[in-house]
């Protein structure tokens, strides 16, 4: 037999059981301050006496937001990413929405896509973790989409990465890059480096730029054969590694993160020498693996989580964005077991 509610609960039925009118109970759910306390007690006993369901697709379209908080990543599988994602997620519950994580795979023209899908959801915010692809049509093409986002009301961050030049309502969040390899190399040049090879990271990727740059400010006149290219992967690290050590002088390796550090360590393993006696490995972020590596890796710390947590508190309008739309944090030199003096 069905009864009264035998269907979902409309708001209108709420209206009805409390007494009041549709607006009202619309005002309720909204949390809104005009709502007289005995009023309000009445509708939310009808709410969880007919077991009523927000409509949620319904009422975002209504309101045009969808609690959508979109964060574009480009690979789930790396610590960096997943550590910043997590800082993020801390701050969208809190605010009561929902990350909607989307990975790239670190293709751009996915990046593209992945935006085009949370323009149709209508995101009320989108953070792009990691580094931007320097490239001129990309760059166009993503400015043109953020744009609509920002000219809707969107929030946008870009959390590590550089402002976009053209772009003025987006907030920056960015790292020191460049001044972490610096002090990295440096440090090595006072344990007695001069031989000091460098594995980067993908091209046109503005982390990778950015850290290569620390590598030659420390480190001028430096000889190009001692940068082999990587992929952000441990894979990529293993294989440059093998490169470098074909070469007899060299007597550091420094990984512009810290999965192709642990590659350049496994690759020091298999040539039989040793670490750092033989040759020191450094890398960069200081991701949890780093204090179990043996040795203990030396790095560069970036504060990830807690970038994460300022980008998700912006996106979500928890906090303002500062008046010059930049926030730089810090990296901080963490000296572990992997680097020591050179041989004599």
């Amino acid at each position: 037999m069905r009864g009264e509610f035998a269907r979902p609960a409309t708001l209108a039925d709420v209206a009805n059981r409390a007494g009041v009118s549709a607006a009202t109970v619309s005002r309720v759910l909204n949390r809104s301050t005009l709502v007289a306390r005995g009023t309000r007690e009445r509708v939310e006993k009808a709410i969880h006496e007919l077991q009523y369901v927000v409509n949620g697709h319904a009422r975002a379209l209504a309101a045009a937001a969808s609690e959508v908080i979109g964060v574009v990543v480009g690979d789930m599988s790396d610590p960096f990413f997943a550590h910043i994602v997590a800082g993020v997620q801390d701050q969208t519950f809190l605010a009561g929405q929902l990350a909607l994580v989307c990975s790239t795979g670190s293709d751009p023209t996915r990046e593209i896509g992945q935006l085009e899908h949370l323009r149709r959801l209508r995101a009320d915010g989108v953070i792009l973790v990691g580094g931007s692809v320097r490239e001129a049509g990309h760059q166009r093409e993503l400015t043109r989409l953020l744009s609509g986002f920002h000219n809707r009301g969107a929030r946008i961050v870009l959390c590590g990465r550089p402002p976009i030049r053209d772009l003025p309502g987006a907030c920056a969040i960015t790292f020191d890059n460049t001044g972490g390899t610096l002090r990295l190399v440096e440090h090595l040049k006072a344990l007695g480096h001069t031989q000091i090879g460098y594995v980067t990271g993908p091209p046109l990727r503005s982390t990778s730029t950015e850290r290569l740059h620390g590598y030659q400010i420390a480190a001028p006149g430096h000889d190009p054969s001692l940068i082999e290219q990587g992929t952000f992967t441990r894979e990529s690290g293993w294989a440059a590694s093998c490169k470098l050590l074909r070469r007899s002088d060299i007597t550091a390796i420094v990984a512009a993160n810290d999965l192709m550090a642990a590659g350049a360590l496994a690759a020091v393993r298999a040539a039989r020498l040793s670490v750092p006696d033989s040759v020191s490995v450094a890398g960069f972020d200081d991701i949890e693996f780093c204090q179990d590596t043996n040795p203990p890796l030396t790095t560069v710390r970036l504060p990830l989580r807690e970038a994460g947590a300022m980008a998700g508190r912006i996106a979500c309008g928890l906090d303002a964005a500062p008046p010059s739309g930049v926030i730089r944090l810090g990296a901080d030199l963490v000296v572990r077991a992997t680097t020591g003096p050179v041989r004599a």
